[in-house]
């Protein structure tokens, strides 16, 4: 009997797979249980429909991504801190600080996620700041500046 997962069952079919399994196994665990359902020529059709507008919304979001990428490659992130003579900051800037001044002065959103950052930066100074999102790579400018 051909049926349509509707969840993941381990060993046997992921999520809106579409495999043959013994009438008693789906009959008697698949279908009570709400793992699969029958895979009707009508079911087919709408599991095909929802894996195409899947299809296109992650087509969107990628260009959405790609285009917010670009947007933000020519950006200047200004940050001020109290620093001493020698130009360490008394305080370190986090990815928070760096997302907050991305917010005011470009009125651009990332997740903390996306910025690579490998230790909070502890220095005055020009910084290239990389930005990764779904293996596409971008980067902008911050300048940290002593109060």
């Amino acid at each position: 009997m051909k049926v349509i997962f509707l969840k993941d069952v381990p060993r046997v079919g992921r999520r809106n797979d579409v495999k043959d399994v013994n009438d008693g196994y789906a009959s008697n665990f698949l279908f009570p249980k709400k793992l699969a359902a029958p895979a009707t020529p009508q079911s087919l059709a709408q599991l095909e429909a929802k894996k195409n507008a899947v299809l296109l919304d992650n087509k969107v979001q990628e260009e959405l991504i790609l285009k917010s990428l670009a947007e933000l490659k020519d950006k200047v992130v200004n940050i001020s801190g109290k620093a001493n003579e020698k130009g360490h900051l008394f305080s370190s800037i986090h990815k928070k600080e760096i997302i907050e001044a991305l917010k005011t002065n470009h009125k651009a959103e990332i997740l903390e996620d996306f910025i690579i950052l490998e230790k909070p930066i502890k220095e005055v100074g020009e910084f290239e700041i990389p930005v990764e999102i779904k293996h596409h790579k971008s980067s902008f400018k911050l300048i940290i500046t002593k109060v």
